[in-house]
């Protein structure tokens, strides 16, 4: 569908196309705007501007909906896997029993690494951080297959390249975990699923193996499916800025990890725990620091509470609740961290105050939970949640280069410095 509204600028008047998508989504095309009338449009954070047309995935933040490719995120979880979820995303419809086998197998195929890049590891200090290292590990990958860094790649070629990087990575991943904490790499095994695989390549040892339970692996499978895609979140629109120059799907995903990095992006799941840590060592009332929250003189605020995009409860932390209980219960775990984590969590569903404010928790407040109560470090929480969104910074590659009128993202400013003016030298000034 498409009309016009009317645009009012210095006593003309300008038609620009309304374009609405299939959920009823309504935007405004200023394609053209700058060429009709020399104004370019002004929004910082990008807010109210739509980047792209994307048939990925559907958010409607006041309705709580998420859905991938048509399909509610609650059924996806509940019925398929994070691989049928990536082919889901990445080709558009659900596989056939053959292409889900064909897919499995490919990323299995491409499980191993180049030894040469065992060494990178070992060049980095103990202490590096995990994205760190995994950000300059995938872009690296280029280095050992540069038959896949054509700009215009066939189908065939693109979908070598998707299949080594979602295998690759998760290798990555774990052989930055084991670098970080001293141990010695592990290989993945043809016997285990996707999940399984990482799991053993995380937690097994020299001395001791390490067999996956049934809960844990499908606790983390859902917690990669409701990461896997968010529409156009900052590093989403990352991955879309980079690859719009034609770089190489490598280098478009490693600055996407980059992007996730920031503790206001994919960093929030390790902000949250570090806040939990900060109230025990306070002595553990967290009631204080919820009057803090509450404080409008106070810049203090709790991470893991509310939502950009969400203004009632966030689907994925809904379904995240129920296993996030399951596990706790499952493993019998006694943490202080996250008994402050349960009464945080009491506060937010029953105080009026952050009822009236839909300050429910989020997904990264759950994802943190369940992270620590799985063992895996805190310096490894946005790792994980790399590994999930994944198939989506893929799925928007792909569609980008798909897209007959894509371009190169070239953002416009509004200047506000010095006008023109000379050059004083030196011992004038």
């Amino acid at each position: 569908m498409s009309n016009f509204a009317k645009l009012e600028l210095n006593e003309s008047v300008v038609e620009v196309p309304v374009i609405e998508g299939t959920e009823g989504e309504k935007a405004i095309d200023i394609t053209k705007l700058r060429a009709q009338t020399g104004y370019i449009t002004l929004d910082p954070g990008y807010g109210n501007t739509g980047s792209c047309l994307s048939a990925i995935t559907f958010i409607d933040g006041e309705q709580g909906i998420l859905r991938y490719r048509g399909i509610d995120i609650a059924e996806l979880c509940e019925k398929s896997t994070f691989v049928e979820v990536s082919y889901l995303l990445i080709y558009g419809q659900l596989p056939t029993v053959e292409q889900y086998a064909r897919f499995k197998e490919k990323i299995h195929h491409h499980s191993l690494i180049h030894e040469d890049m065992k060494s990178f590891f070992t060049s980095y200090p103990g202490h590096a951080h995990p994205m760190a290292i995994l950000s300059s590990m995938v872009c690296s990958l280029s280095v050992y297959h540069p038959e896949l860094l054509k700009p215009d790649q066939t189908i065939d070629e693109r979908d070598e390249t998707i299949s080594r990087l979602l295998s690759k990575v998760r290798v990555l991943a774990a052989f930055a975990y084991k670098r970080s904490v001293g141990e010695a790499f592990v290989y993945t095994r043809p016997e285990l699923d996707y999940i399984s695989n990482f799991l053993h390549m995380m937690f097994t040892r020299p001395m001791r193996g390490y067999v996956p339970d049934e809960l844990i692996r499908k606790v983390l499978d859902v917690l990669f499916i409701l990461h896997a895609d968010h529409e156009q979140n900052c590093s989403t629109s990352t991955v879309r800025m980079v690859g719009s120059s034609k770089a190489n799907l490598f280098a478009a995903i490693s600055a996407g990890i980059c992007a996730l990095w920031g503790p206001l992006h994919g960093g929030a799941n390790q902000a949250v725990i570090e806040m939990l840590e900060e109230i025990h060592r306070a002595g553990g009332c967290y009631k204080k620091y919820i009057e803090r929250a509450k404080d409008k003189n106070d810049p203090y605020r709790l991470m893991g509470f509310g939502h950009r995009v969400y203004k009632s409860y966030d689907p994925r932390a809904q379904i995240l609740k129920k296993y996030c209980d399951e596990v706790l219960n499952y493993l019998g775990i006694d943490d202080p961290i996250l008994e402050i984590a349960k009464g945080l969590e009491e506060v937010a569903l029953t105080d009026p105050y952050f009822i009236e404010r839909k300050l429910y928790p989020n997904v990264d407040f759950y994802s943190g939970i369940i992270y620590r109560a799985l063992k895996i470090p805190t310096n490894m929480f946005t790792v994980m949640f790399a590994l999930g969104r994944l198939p989506g910074w893929i799925a928007h590659w792909k569609e980008m280069l798909e897209d007959p009128g894509m371009r190169i993202a070239r953002p416009r400013q509004i200047y506000i410095g010095e006008r023109q003016r000379p050059y004083v030298p030196i011992a004038q000034r």
